[in-house]
């Protein structure tokens, strides 16, 4: 049974004159099962000549009266991507500009020198301004290997906030997400997990008690490598309430027709990720045996996987650039496959090796996607 969005709820006061009219979705249940639920959400409402999909409405300003006023509080095709994600997680979605500004926004919720729990490797957007917030006596920043419950349970003593991922980027490593989220809880402190990776396809971060859920809508979600966006899913209205709040504050909004996009790759959710984890276990499997290869990693779950290869960096470039249907790109989660040497960016965490190359499974054949990265492996043994 799934969490979906059901009455809608206004609520918070605007500063000074006036109130702000806060739109939050209140989660009721439905029977209807993720691979369903992906298509059938954030319908308009069935009439004869009405749309099958909700349309671009680009207005920045709505009749007063009613709970979208300003389109940076609320708007139609937020509301309509907000429903379909919030049900999926479970809970009540704002989505945002970009995965960033999700994240900057979660980060704006905890007090001033507040204790943050966070992962030694992680997307690396998120890691540089964990570390900026704490060189600035903003935060103080602790940082653990989040596949250790024991140090994350010890790390969580008087935080205020864990932020976790799991599978973490790009090291792929797996957190006890339930015995983590306790931990927090037990110290007093929030429990925020990236489910990027996974998506709510695969795992689902509230039912586990986490407090919010991070999304990067710009990769899986959306699925088309076409657009910026994230959301941050919380499990009660008051913090999402709280949450809603910072978008408004921070402008974090993003437009009409980026929701519409994101809204129409949603539709394909389940079947992408169903092909793309296909394809990852077969070529995983395939990849422990292949010489140039030293270790793959790969948590038997998702869309991602990394291997390290013989020769170190010179040889992951040479692998990365010898690919014909693998693109040489950065991101993830997008219907095409892409492979990128994580360490060519300066700001990577420097726990990530040198040669490890991120794998992301597109939804192409299995076989042609075996063929392409089994030669330009070979081909890096061979410039040796």
């Amino acid at each position: 049974m799934l969490t979906v969005p059901g009455p809608v709820r206004c609520q918070y006061a605007r500063p000074g004159a006036g109130r702000y009219v806060l739109a939050v979705i209140e989660p009721t249940s439905s029977p209807l099962r993720a691979e369903t639920f992906v298509v059938t959400a954030g319908r308009p409402a069935r009439s004869p000549d009405a749309p099958l999909n909700t349309p671009i409405v680009p207005a920045s300003s709505f009749i007063a009266g009613g709970p979208m006023e300003y389109a940076r509080e609320d708007s139609p095709s937020a509301r309509a991507l907000e429903e379909v994600i919030g049900g999926l997680e479970g809970g009540t979605a704002t989505v945002f500009s970009s995965g960033m500004a999700a994240a900057g926004a979660a980060m704006d919720l905890i007090p001033l020198g507040a204790i943050v729990v966070a992962p030694s490797a992680a997307y690396t957007g998120v890691a540089v301004r964990l570390r900026e917030l704490d060189s600035i006596g903003r935060i103080r920043l602790r940082i653990v290997d989040v596949d250790s419950t024991a140090a994350v349970t010890d790390a969580c003593e008087d935080a205020h906030l864990l932020w976790l991922e799991s599978p973490t980027n790009p090291l792929l490593e797996v957190a006890d997400l339930p015995a983590c989220i306790e931990a927090a809880h037990a110290a007093g402190a929030l429990a925020l997990v990236d489910n990027t990776f996974a998506t709510p396809m695969l795992q689902r971060p509230l039912l586990d008690g986490a407090d919010i859920v991070l999304h990067s809508v710009t990769k899986a979600l959306s699925g088309h490598s076409d657009l910026l966006m994230g959301a941050l899913v919380a499990r009660d209205l008051e913090l999402a309430e709280r949450i809603r709040l910072r978008r408004v504050l921070l402008g974090g909004s993003t437009s009409a027709f980026d929701c519409y996009l994101a809204l129409r790759g949603i539709r394909t959710l389940a079947l992408r990720v169903e092909q793309a984890q296909a394809s990852a276990r077969t070529i995983v499997d395939r990849l422990h045996s292949h010489p140039a290869v030293t270790r793959v990693r790969y948590p038997e779950f998702g869309t991602i996987a990394a291997v390290e290869v013989v020769g170190g960096p010179d040889a992951a470039d040479t692998v990365c650039r010898s690919t014909v249907i693998w693109t040489y790109a950065t991101s993830l989660g997008g219907v095409e496959s892409l492979l990128e040497r994580r360490r060519r960016w300066d700001l990577e965490s420097t726990t990530v090796p040198e040669n490890l190359i991120r794998l992301s499974f597109g939804i192409e054949h299995a076989d042609d996607l075996w063929t392409d990265l089994s030669d330009a492996l070979s081909a890096s043994l061979r410039d040796r």
